[in-house]
């Protein structure tokens, strides 16, 4: 008699595809075990501000336990999130639809109607998220919509779609209620004060994180969720080669040096939701291991980043703060292809301030380095106030500029030449090289900052080093009609498996030109629906 199943799906991640997933199969009758890497949060456990680097920094390696992760590539630098919760967790909370066109582009082009089919499930991630229109405008977003009129495109402003519990009209945030979101069967909830936190963590329970919603009824209807966590092998059972048997599934301690307390369980199906990165490079080593030999060789191939730009405009000296507000609380557009979104940090939080430079023109390359230091000598004043971080959150509007443009690079699991011991995921340029400058967002904010007496900045690892940065990575397992063109088919079944599936960030098949975390969760809730209930 074979052995019987720890769960029938173990879903690995718990981000906007894991905790979708799990929720999904938990209401279909299914059990489920949900394995993630990060810890598990409350709103007193986050840090007050970035500079809590041991709070705010995920790399155990270090004994770092925050949530905040950055990697580092030869072709991007990737910043995400790593919790209970993904990144829900640490993301600026906005929740917007991507652009019908993106439907027409890239490996799932035609796979479906998706323009028809994908509005029904948009709407059920927003009503489980609840996404609502920003009630709280900053001084940042009426700094930005200032910009916007005085270039000629104050039209285009608009408040943001965010995931936020926001007080009555008329009553100040921090009150304390019950569920508002799910008739009285979800938690208790806080309304927002508008500190602008939502980056470092909520600590006031306003934010609609995913432990709050699809997570939250996982659990209640039993699902287990094992916090830090590493999955480091899924093998099909019994010699089955197509998984038809189910999986074996490895797991350690994702925070211990040495007591790793492996355990070994088996399940049914597994659903990846590891993240973009994560997911992507899991299955390199499974199927570089041997462990799942069948996964296709378009693995890693298309990589995208949204082709974004972090850059900012920064007030020494003024006595208005920024912070104010949620993250993410605005945006414009300054052409059908160009987005740029207000941000923010709270007070104190100064630690990003480190990153800034002031914003120079030039050629991408390093040529570019010389360009920015004729900037520096030229406006020595300006350069000192903007490379001192203290007062960076109160005085800077952050700009996040996206573009609708589809340029990636792709993935390798492979021996760095410097450290040969292990491989790890390493980039390779795509045909055209990602963006370190967005024309039409350096002119916006340079324009920008001169009407309103502030100070143009960049990001010093795109104009010192050529890296572009971003938060929304995207690709890596692409859907395709065949395994030749990517890693799963329409249904998000990896070709030549049985029972597993991938619904994450690494799904995403085109550049989406906004924040990906509402279509993800979108796209796992139509996975989830071509599962049937349990028999």
């Amino acid at each position: 008699m074979p052995a019987p199943f720890d769960f029938d799906y173990i879903v690995i991640g718990s981000g906007f595809g894991g905790s979708v997933s799990a929720c999904r199969l938990t209401e279909k009758g299914y059990t489920v075990g949900v394995m993630e890497m990060g810890r598990r949060w409350t709103a007193a456990d986050f840090p007050k501000t970035n500079w809590n680097v041991r709070r705010w920094v995920w790399r155990p390696g270090l004994k770092l336990f925050g949530f905040y992760n950055i990697r580092l590539f030869r072709h991007v630098m990737v910043m995400c999130g790593n919790a209970v919760g993904g990144g829900s967790i640490t993301y600026g909370n906005v929740l917007l639809r991507a652009p019908d066109n993106i439907w027409d582009q890239g490996s799932w082009a035609g796979l479906k109607d998706w323009q028809r089919i994908m509005p029904q499930y948009y709407v059920m991630a927003e009503r489980m998220l609840g996404v609502t229109e920003n009630k709280i405008l900053g001084e940042a977003d009426l700094r930005l919509k200032r910009m916007a009129q005085l270039q000629g495109v104050g039209g285009t402003f608009y408040r943001a779609r965010v995931a936020t519990f926001f007080a009555p009209e008329g009553e100040a945030g921090g009150r304390t209620y019950a569920d508002p979101y799910f008739g009285g069967e979800g938690p208790e909830r806080g309304t927002c004060v508008g500190c602008g936190g939502c980056l470092i963590g909520c600590r006031h329970n306003a934010k609609n994180t995913l432990d709050k919603n699809y997570l939250y009824f996982a659990e209640k209807r039993g699902a287990q969720v094992y916090a830090e966590t590493r999955v480091v092998d899924v093998r099909p059972l019994n010699g089955k080669e197509d998984g038809a048997d189910g999986y074996e599934v490895l797991t350690e301690c994702s925070t211990a040096w040495f007591a790793k307390r492996r355990r070994r369980f088996r399940c049914r199906g597994v659903v990846f939701a590891a993240s973009s990165l994560g997911t992507t490079e899991l299955l390199f080593r499974l199927k570089q291991n041997g462990s799942l030999p069948r996964i296709s060789d378009d693995l890693g191939q298309r990589v995208r980043t949204n082709a974004e730009s972090l850059l900012g405009v920064r007030f020494p000296g003024d006595d208005k703060s920024m912070s104010p507000g949620v993250t993410v609380g605005s945006g414009i557009y300054v052409d059908e292809r160009t987005h740029i979104e207000a941000a923010r940090f709270p007070e104190g939080s100064d630690a990003i301030g480190l990153l800034m430079t002031l914003l120079c023109g030039g050629r991408a390359g390093w040529t570019r380095v010389f360009t920015w230091l004729w900037t520096l000598l030229t406006h020595p004043l300006q350069a000192l106030d903007v490379h001192n971080p203290l007062g960076f959150a109160r005085q800077t509007v952050l700009l996040l500029v996206m573009q609708a443009v589809d340029v990636h690079i792709n993935m390798r699991f492979k021996r760095r030449w410097y450290w040969p011991f292990v491989r790890q995921l390493c980039s390779e340029a795509g045909p055209l090289p990602i963006p370190t400058i967005l024309a039409e967002g350096n002119d916006f904010v340079a324009k920008g900052a001169k009407a309103l007496g502030g100070i143009a900045t960049a990001m010093q690892g795109e104009i010192l080093f050529n890296l572009p940065g971003t938060g929304h990575c995207m690709g890596g397992c692409a859907m395709a009609d065949a395994p030749a063109r990517g890693v799963m088919d329409a249904q998000h079944r990896v070709f030549g498996y049985r029972n597993l599936l991938v619904c994450d960030g690494s799904m995403l098949s085109a550049n989406l030109g906004v924040n990906p975390s509402l279509t993800i969760a979108a796209l796992a809730e139509h996975a989830m629906s071509h599962i049937p209930a349990k028999a």
